[in-house]
């Protein structure tokens, strides 16, 4: 009887029964995918904390004067610049040549399907950069500016190729969750080696180095947990098969790919009004992050050890912040979520113009509100930005994220910089960033994201 009722089954039990177990076995490798994606956070990140943050910036000023003339000016190129300037003037140069090089890397990745060679290839450049920097010893000036460019240009290309996978790698409904993770993985890599960096130069007497021994060590270690650890993301991510369309050409130079892919972006006004959007806010964001401890420093009277807890502060409350956000998010949706931390930023800068000088922790108090803003709102605006990418140009469509995020974030200091020429007081420039926290707010709340994915011919969650 038994065996009669199994022949008499339906036949669609079956095929339910093979749907199910195939689903499983898609959400268990997109699972593998996801925690090998995080990885690539944690093994960047070190770089952006430890290298640019803290260490790179003073040493490689020390280098320049240490190479100068009796006039204070180094001449690389035959170019006469203050030693002072140096390091300011390599990171613009890096940018340049991200700007450059992000288009051209976006679009081959779409075109030829192979994301993570090119992903290795630009982390083991940065990472080997970023390790060579232990041989900035007397006034090699000269290679520290030119390690500089290549680590920043290989970060900046890899990280289009990392958040490209991200529409790839996770359903509508994760994606927010699953940025939110990500953010979350760095800013916990970047605390860790930060405390380690510090232990290391702050005892550098016990363990028989110089100071600048110290120093040309962390910038060192800060590459080989980069390279380690991108060994992760390597072995899980996996390159999809590009469908190419009628008559696409071979990628071009990187202004001519830029063009091509904002013309590109016209076709989905939503997407780009989001992206305005996103350029003025995320201005905003990362000119606190690099005025920060100038304001601590010039305006608070703040000591440099005082200077440097509060970055490792604000990368622990990071962690939280973006976790916390990316639970708000599948709550609220993530439109509603960022608005609500550029709220969280104004207010953080009022805070600011008020805090007393030489009280450290009023200061630290200001540390805690931007790490609590900071992660969530860089990482739900990445995974909103990705519903509003039509499937398969998202390297490209990345890259000009990318380059909002990086290579456009000059408008933020210029007014904090004319503000105090003008006004001389360091808390009129903090002051006057509120502007890009205001417009952008304006300027999101205005996009119809629910229309925006579907323009893109993508599934609307739940909640977004």
């Amino acid at each position: 009887m038994s065996a009669q009722t199994t022949e008499d089954a339906e036949p669609g039990a079956g095929d339910g029964g093979a749907e199910a177990a195939g689903a499983r076995a898609a959400a268990a490798a997109r699972k593998r995918e996801q925690h090998g994606w995080y990885f690539y956070d944690f093994a960047s990140s070190v770089y952006s904390t430890s290298v640019l943050t803290v260490f790179l910036g003073p040493y490689l000023t020390a280098v320049a004067k240490a190479a100068a003339d009796a006039d204070g000016y180094v001449h690389p190129l035959g170019i006469p610049v203050r030693a002072g300037s140096y390091f300011a003037y390599t990171v613009s140069a890096s940018v340049i040549v991200a700007v450059l090089l992000m288009p051209l890397v976006g679009a081959l990745a779409d075109r030829s399907g192979r994301k993570k060679p090119l992903l290795a290839a630009a982390a083991y450049t940065g990472a080997t950069a970023t390790a060579a920097m232990f041989f900035l010893g007397g006034d090699r000036y000269l290679l520290g500016g030119l390690l500089l460019i290549v680590a920043n240009a290989s970060l900046s290309c890899s990280v289009v190729l990392y958040n490209a996978y991200l529409p790839q790698i996770s359903t509508p409904d994760e994606r927010d969750t699953v940025s939110s993770r990500g953010w979350a993985f760095g800013y916990t890599s970047g605390a860790f080696v930060l405390v380690l960096n510090l232990v290391l130069y702050q005892g550098h007497d016990s363990f028989g180095l110089s100071e600048g021994e110290a120093v040309r060590i962390c910038l060192a270690s800060a590459g080989l947990w980069w390279g380690a650890f991108t060994i992760v993301p390597l072995r899980r991510l996996r390159d999809r098969a590009v469908v190419r369309e009628p008559g696409e050409g071979p990628p071009v130079s990187g202004w001519k790919q830029l063009v091509a892919t904002l013309k590109d972006m016209r076709r989905y006004p939503l997407t780009l009004s989001f992206l305005l959007a996103y350029l003025i806010y995320n201005d905003g964001v990362q000119t606190v992050i690099s005025q920060a401890s100038l304001y601590g420093s010039e305006e608070l009277e703040l000591e440099q050890s005082t200077l440097i807890v509060a970055v490792l502060l604000v990368q622990i409350l990071a962690v939280a912040g973006a976790l916390g956000m990316g639970r708000l998010a599948v709550r609220y949706g993530a439109k509603r979520t960022i608005l609500g931390s550029l709220l969280a930023w104004g207010v953080t800068l009022a805070a600011g113009y008020f805090l007393p000088a030489r009280t450290p922790v009023w200061f630290f108090a200001l540390a805690a509100m931007i790490g609590l803003v900071l992660g969530g709102s860089q990482a739900l605006s990445r995974s909103l930005f990705s519903h509003m990418v039509p499937a398969g140009k998202e390297a490209e469509y990345f890259s000009a994220y990318e380059m909002s995020d990086r290579g456009l974030s000059w408008v933020g200091p210029l007014v904090f910089g004319l503000t105090y020429q003008v006004t001389g007081s360091y808390r009129d420039a903090i002051i006057s960033l509120v502007v890009f926290f205001a417009l952008g707010f304006v300027l999101l709340a205005r996009v119809p994201v629910r229309r925006a994915v579907e323009a893109a011919g993508n599934p609307v969650p739940e909640r977004i």
